[in-house]
């Protein structure tokens, strides 16, 4: 059974969903999903499930991510990156009087615990219909503010020219954040809009873009990228070994006596193989409270399939 965690370099002007259809015909099956969309226009590190992993996709979902980005400050778009129709520009004497000092503190307010309002073409369902949909069809769409946490938003070079302020930077932010939105909010707390023009991520929780492989790769070596699912888990989440009779406890749904065990959800319950044809084997992520372990989410036993008759 072909299962496990692919970390892809998606390429620009493709969609996540254009990755997933890449990668279900390089595996051969039809069992992908993944974890946090990327824009067409950005690039970088795109999670993907494969077989039974992809039930800890709903883990991956909420990692904090890093971002390298370029925003443009001097224009407003209608998408609030470059993709959009731009809808305002500013004039040269307001670009610049927008100091060094006015953009650290533009900067600096957008960092730490903020409520960011997303963009309006974001694929956040209103009334069952994503809001980029309702846009293109010409409705007013104005979405609520959410609470994002940015732990870190660097510049990393600042360019300047008569017409626009053009700024990279590395950003750390929770799940949910909208890069777009801290490019037009910056932009509009300078008086002069923004948007942005480039964007890249390079880390998703424990996993970096640096491990990530390309389509072409993928292509050419299929599953022998995979990451195995306890690989994955063990990255992720508190481990619990099991042995073969809890592994098998654990498959038909009984509870765990785990006197020792502190109170943690999920915990990687890993049955420890032999290696080459016998790895480790993630049984499933459970629960586990005032001494007991429960099943949250199982996995199936490949090798188990494998010696039945």
């Amino acid at each position: 059974m072909t299962t496990g965690l692919l970390l892809v370099d998606k390429p620009q002007g493709l969609t996540s969903h254009d990755v997933v259809a890449r990668a279900r015909r390089a595996l051969n099956t039809r069992k992908v999903g993944h974890a946090g969309t990327l824009d067409p226009m950005a690039t970088g590190l795109l999670t993907l499930g494969v077989g039974p992993a992809t039930r800890l996709l709903t883990y991956l979902v909420g990692l904090d991510k890093t971002y390298e980005t370029t925003m443009r400050l001097g224009a407003a778009t209608t998408s609030d990156d470059a993709e959009g129709e731009v809808v305002s520009t500013a004039e040269p004497a307001a670009i610049a009087a927008v100091t060094d000092d006015a953009l650290v503190a533009g900067i600096r307010a957008l960092t730490g615990e903020i409520d960011q309002r997303p963009s309006s073409v974001s694929a956040i369902k209103v009334d069952g219909k994503r809001a980029y949909d309702r846009v293109r069809a010409g409705e007013e769409v104005e979405l609520a503010s959410r609470r994002v946490t940015i732990s870190a938003f660097e510049a990393l070079a600042v360019r300047r020219t008569a017409t626009a302020i053009e700024v990279d930077a590395r950003i750390d932010c929770s799940s949910g954040t909208y890069i777009r939105a801290l490019a037009r909010d910056l932009g509009t707390a300078l008086g002069i809009g923004g948007h942005l023009t480039a964007l890249r991520r390079t880390r998703v929780g424990p996993f970096d873009v640096a491990d990530a492989v390309s389509l072409d790769e993928l292509a050419e070596q299929g599953a022998s990228l995979l990451a195995s699912p306890a690989e994955v888990a063990a990255q992720l989440f508190p481990v619990l070994e099991v042995d073969a009779a809890r592994a098998r406890d654990l498959g038909h749904g009984k509870l765990l006596a785990l006197p020792a065990q502190p109170d943690a959800e999920p915990v990687a319950a890993i049955e420890r193989g032999a290696g080459g044809a016998h790895p480790d084997r993630l049984v499933a992520l459970i629960s586990v409270r005032e001494g007991r372990g429960r099943t949250l989410v199982g996995f199936p036993n490949d090798s188990a399939q494998e010696a039945a008759p």
